[in-house]
């Protein structure tokens, strides 16, 4: 068995498990534009990885931008572009809590992050930073679309994914183990293994890493802090016609967020 390192270094087995809801994942995102927003044609994807909704968007004919820090992401996303879909997506390299392009100002119909990326933002003030920045490139009536895991400080036990996808004559078996929160530093451990076996191939890769937690009440004070308002809150089985409830929302939540006023207290560490 080989073994090595960082799943962001190896885009094609991170897609295979990742890739599997794609169309889904867009439909979700144009029938909550459609609802919820302006329902336009320019789209943003913050830490936009491999680019698998970058493509399935501009195959839509949505202008799509998307950044992330990983060169080796994007490579891949600029690969799997035909010529037509190219004239139609912009990639960039980029933090999250950094990017910034000026003719995007106030030009974003609707930006989107689906699978708790926006947790390795590790500080309130690069969450902050993020936030508010991607808030300035909305249009007024644009929407920010961001899922992620919120934390039970309660549980007393380790969290446990296991995914297992085909990718041509291989088979890729991920497992994900998210360690105890610690409430007073906000992180909780991480780790992701990835199995690729196939005819002769035998890999692991193995990475780890710290999230940043939330609970519900504090990610909307986040929000608030953001000048960003709630205005549904959906689960990740993309179910447009299904939000949930207040006192309903789950630890897998994705919300539908809007420009508001900013509070004046930032969100507390």
């Amino acid at each position: 068995m080989q073994r090595l390192s960082d799943w962001y270094d190896h885009p094609e087995y991170y897609e295979a498990i990742f890739g599997t809801d794609t169309a889904r994942e867009v439909d979700f995102l144009a029938e909550v534009s459609r609802r919820y927003g302006t329902g336009g044609k320019r789209w943003l994807e913050p830490a936009c990885g491999a680019g698998r909704l970058v493509a399935e968007s501009a195959s839509r004919g949505f202008q799509v931008v998307g950044y992330d820090i990983s060169e080796k992401m994007l490579a891949h996303a600029r690969a799997r572009l035909s010529p037509a879909l190219r004239r139609r997506v912009r990639l960039h390299q980029s933090r999250m809590e950094e990017f910034f392009q000026p003719e995007l100002e106030g030009q974003v119909d609707l930006a989107f992050n689906l699978v708790s990326t926006f947790r390795y933002l590790d500080s309130e003030k690069a969450a902050l930073a993020h936030l508010k920045g991607t808030r300035r490139l909305l249009k007024p009536g644009g929407l920010y679309v961001l899922g992620f895991h919120l934390t039970d400080y309660e549980r007393d036990k380790a969290e446990r994914e296991r995914w297992v996808e085909p990718l041509g004559e291989d088979t890729v078996v991920c497992n994900t183990h998210e360690g105890l929160p610690d409430r007073k530093l906000r992180r909780s451990a991480m780790r992701n293994r990835l199995r690729i076996t196939g005819p002769g191939k035998d890999l692991l890769i193995e990475t780890h890493w710290h999230f940043r937690t939330y609970d519900l009440a504090q990610a909307r004070r986040l929000f608030r802090a953001a000048g960003l308002q709630v205005r549904a809150v959906f689960d990740f089985d993309y179910q447009v016609d299904a939000p949930r409830a207040p006192r309903e929302i789950r630890l897998d939540s994705i919300f539908v967020l809007a420009p508001g006023e900013a509070t004046e207290s930032a969100a507390r560490k």
